[in-house]
């Protein structure tokens, strides 16, 4: 099979490489937002896009399953990256990793203290290290929903998330206090495929680039 399947999730990741698509001169046929199809043509007949879990898009391109996907930097860290080669940083979908807890918590206080404390995140390896890097004794409590509540709750002393503008943050009466890393989205590519489906991938890969350039 020589087609191209594309790993992509909806919402902002798919809206913000709908340009980088564009540039590569691929079109898709159906928005995922209205359409209920998983698997979506484009204008290229040998071009698909498939829509999965942005938690999924590595997996997907590990197994050869896509060809090519975009995740973010911290899906990417998360999953550890076996059997993936990322060329690009798109430099979409920008965010940043961040330990947050609720109003009036001493953080500062607690780390210097060396108190343990409970860590409520979806991302537990980039909490495990980022605390383990800070000598911090953690109890890791995995959650998938939202992180906000753990805090407020007493679940948790921080949460460790995804923050773009904050907004959350305050709305739940919580506050970031250390940042961890800088996020965005990262083309990534089957290495198998790249050596089979060189011909067709390597323009749709250079095309990215160039638009990510200007």
């Amino acid at each position: 099979m020589t087609g191209i399947t594309i790993a992509l999730s909806k919402g902002r990741i798919f809206d913000e490489t709908l340009p980088l698509l564009a540039a590569a001169g691929i079109v898709p046929t159906e928005n995922p937002e209205t359409s209920r199809k998983l698997i979506i043509d484009t204008n290229n007949p040998d071009v698909r896009v498939v829509i999965v879990r942005a938690s999924d898009v590595p997996t997907y391109v590990q197994y050869g399953a896509a060809d090519i996907g975009v995740a973010g930097k911290d899906i990417l860290i998360e999953h550890g990256g076996e059997g993936l080669y990322s060329p690009l940083d798109l430099k979409i979908a920008k965010c940043r990793m961040m330990v947050a807890v609720r109003e009036g918590f001493d953080y500062a206080k607690a780390v210097r203290q060396g108190n343990r404390l409970k860590v409520a995140s979806k991302y537990t390896k980039i909490a495990r290290e980022h605390f383990a890097g800070k000598g911090v004794h953690i109890d890791l409590i995995k959650l998938y929903g939202s992180m906000e509540l753990a805090p407020l709750a007493g679940l948790a002393d921080a949460i460790v998330d995804i923050v773009s503008t904050g907004g959350t943050l305050k709305a739940n009466q919580l506050v970031a206090v250390e940042h961890i890393v800088d996020i965005s989205s990262r083309l990534v590519v089957n290495q198998a495929s790249l050596k089979v489906k060189r011909e067709t991938l390597q323009p749709i890969i250079y095309a990215f680039a160039q638009a990510v350039e200007k």
